[in-house]
C-alpha cells in the first residue's frame, strides 16, 4: 500500500497544556483532510460543555437520539484510566483532609485541657463567688467556638487565596528551585490546574467547626467538674 502524500503549509503552532494533544493533534482544513484520508467529508463532530462534569450525562443524552451506527462519547471514556486515578486521587484527598482536621480538634482539645489545668485556681474562685457548674461549662465552651471559628475562617481565607494563585506559586517555586512538577512526557497536563468549588468547600469547613465545637464539650465539663477545696488546698 503506497502511503498518501500531500505538501501542507504550517500557519502556526498551538498549545494546549495537555501533552498528549500538544504532541500528536494540528487542525487542518477541512476539504484537505477528507481528501488525504479519504473520508468524503467529517467524520465526527465535537460539542464543548460548559461544565466538563456534565459531559458524561451529555453523552448519554445524545445516543439516545442519534440513530444507528453513529455513537457518542466523552472525556472520562477517552482517558478512563487518567480520569479513574483522579476520582482515586480526589478520595485519598478526602481522607487526608479529614484526619488533618482530626489532628487539628486533637490539638484544640489538648490546648483547652491545658488551659482548665492551669486555672483551676481561677475556676475554684469563681465558683466560691457562686458560679455554677453550668456557667463554668459554658465559658470554655465559648472559648473553644471562639477558637474554632476564628481557625476555620482563616483556614477557608488562606486556602482560598492559594488556591486562586496555585500556578503562579508552582511556576515562582519552579523557576527558583529549577524543578518541574508536572513533566510533560509523563503527565497529561504541563500546568497546576486550580479550581475552587463551594460544593468542595463549604462541607469541609462545616465539617471542621462542628469538629471544634465538638472538642471543646470534654474540657470544659472538665473545667465544671473542679471542686474548690481541692483546687485551692495547694495555693
Amino acid at each position: 500500500m503506497i502511503p498518501r502524500v500531500r505538501t501542507l503549509t504550517v500557519s502556526g503552532i498551538f498549545t494546549a497544556g495537555h501533552f498528549e494533544y500538544d504532541s500528536t493533534m494540528l487542525f487542518m482544513n477541512i476539504e484537505d483532510a477528507a481528501a488525504l484520508f479519504r473520508t468524503g467529508g467529517p467524520m465526527g463532530v465535537r460539542v464543548r460543555v460548559a461544565d466538563m462534569q456534565e459531559a458524561p450525562a451529555v453523552a448519554e443524552s445524545l445516543m439516545k437520539s442519534l440513530p444507528p451506527g453513529y455513537f457518542a462519547r466523552d472525556w472520562t471514556v477517552e482517558n478512563k484510566t487518567w480520569f479513574a486515578a483522579v476520582q482515586v486521587e480526589k478520595r485519598m484527598m478526602s481522607i487526608i483532609l479529614f484526619l488533618i482536621v482530626l489532628v487539628g480538634a486533637f490539638g484544640l482539645v489538648s490546648t483547652l485541657v491545658m488551659t482548665v489545668t492551669e486555672k483551676q485556681s481561677d475556676i475554684a474562685i469563681l465558683r466560691t463567688l457562686g458560679a455554677s457548674p453550668g456557667s463554668i461549662m459554658k465559658i470554655f465552651m465559648i472559648q473553644g467556638a471562639v477558637i474554632g471559628v476564628i481557625g476555620v475562617a482563616s483556614g477557608v481565607a488562606i486556602g482560598l487565596l492559594i488556591a486562586c494563585n496555585l500556578g503562579s506559586i508552582v511556576s515562582a517555586i519552579e523557576a527558583v528551585f529549577h524543578v518541574e512538577f508536572l513533566p510533560q512526557s509523563i503527565y497529561l497536563i504541563s500546568g497546576m490546574p486550580s479550581e475552587p468549588r463551594a460544593s468542595d468547600i463549604i462541607p469541609i469547613a462545616v465539617f471542621s467547626l462542628f469538629l471544634s465545637l465538638a472538642a471543646t464539650v470534654y474540657p470544659s465539663w472538665r473545667a465544671s467538674r473542679i471542686r474548690p477545696a481541692e483546687a485551692l488546698r495547694y495555693e
